[in-house]
């Protein structure tokens, strides 16, 4: 599985290197995600069952937002400063598939088996019944955090170009790479906290933080963009490390992997599908009206998140 998600970022960055108009870029786009969608379950599963005991949950997330954190970095930075901006990111972005390609080659197998392999097929996604009861809060919890990444990824860019004046690319991608690396800070804090009580206090801090963008947006103030970029981070580590743990504790084994791609297409939605809200916002609201109703939505959504799970916490899975 890893290897062909491997070969389908290749293909991806493939697409981007030869674009020439919007077919290639929406069929990079959709083999990028294919290949998100198989690392996000198959990866994550491995990471778990290969990491050391004390550090599985922080392993797991701290990889997802590390390269969810430096893919915009480093991009920014290439576009920045050096030449072909369009071309190198994505050579760049090879080298590092081939990287990952010997790496995984030198992985052992997770998986034991005690009976001949059957024939390969897709198993899909699972949640089993004795996963639901911990699996649909902890659901919302990621939905709403990725939601947070989602406005960073598609909104700050355009918001510092037009309306603070900021056309520098490596401080956009800096920006962006600020919530995500505030995330696995959460995720640490999170290993030292109940399940029951990061969740809803994730939330807490995803408020805080959209809060702030807000007023960002009202204020045309990069500072506070940052901060609530942090505030936020800080909030989506904390929920998504919980939400992770807890779900990849409870399910069985057998089912782990189908049932963390399900955790991931929860919060993937999250981080997808309010962008497309926020694009068509825009056309009417202007961006700035757009980032705030887009604000006030999530920040709803996260009280509404957080008031529940604090309700539901002892029938949670931190007890």
């Amino acid at each position: 599985v890893l290897f062909a998600a491997l070969g389908l970022s290749a293909a991806s960055a493939g697409c981007f290197l030869l674009e020439g108009g919007l077919p290639f870029l929406f069929a990079g786009r959709l083999l990028s995600g294919f290949s998100a969608g198989l690392f996000s379950g198959a990866a994550t599963a491995a990471v778990l069952e290969l990491a050391p005991a004390g550090s599985k949950g922080f392993a797991a997330t701290a990889a997802n937002m590390g390269g969810l954190g430096c893919g915009p970095l480093l991009a920014g930075i290439l576009a920045e400063y050096a030449p072909d901006p369009l071309t190198l990111p994505y050579v760049t972005h090879l080298a590092l598939l081939a990287c990952g390609f010997v790496l995984t080659l030198a992985m052992p197998e997770t998986v034991r088996r005690h009976r001949p392999r059957g024939p390969l097929r897709p198993q899909g996604m699972e949640v089993p019944p004795q996963t639901r009861q911990v699996f649909v809060p902890a659901g919302l919890a990621c939905f709403t955090g990725f939601a947070i990444l989602g406005l960073f990824t598609a909104v700050s860019p355009g918001f510092m170009a037009d309306t603070l004046h900021i056309g520098n690319l490596a401080a956009s991608g800096a920006v962006a790479f600020s919530v995500f690396c505030a995330s696995p800070v959460g995720q640490a804090a999170a290993g030292r906290i109940p399940g029951g009580i990061a969740l809803p206090l994730g939330c807490l801090g995803l408020v805080l933080g959209m809060v702030q963008v807000g007023l960002s947006l009202l204020l045309e103030s990069l500072p506070l963009l940052v901060t609530g970029a942090v505030t936020g981070g800080l909030g989506q580590g904390l929920a998504f490390r919980a939400a992770l743990t807890v779900v990849s504790a409870r399910a069985p084994a057998e089912h782990r992997g189908g049932t963390i791609s399900a955790l991931f297409v929860v919060a993937y939605l999250g981080i997808s599908a309010p962008v497309v809200g926020v694009g068509a916002l825009s056309t009417g609201l202007g961006l700035r009206g757009a980032g705030l109703v887009f604000s006030v939505c999530v920040v709803l959504l996260a009280l509404g998140a957080g008031a529940h799970l604090w309700r539901t916490r002892h029938a949670g899975p931190g007890d």
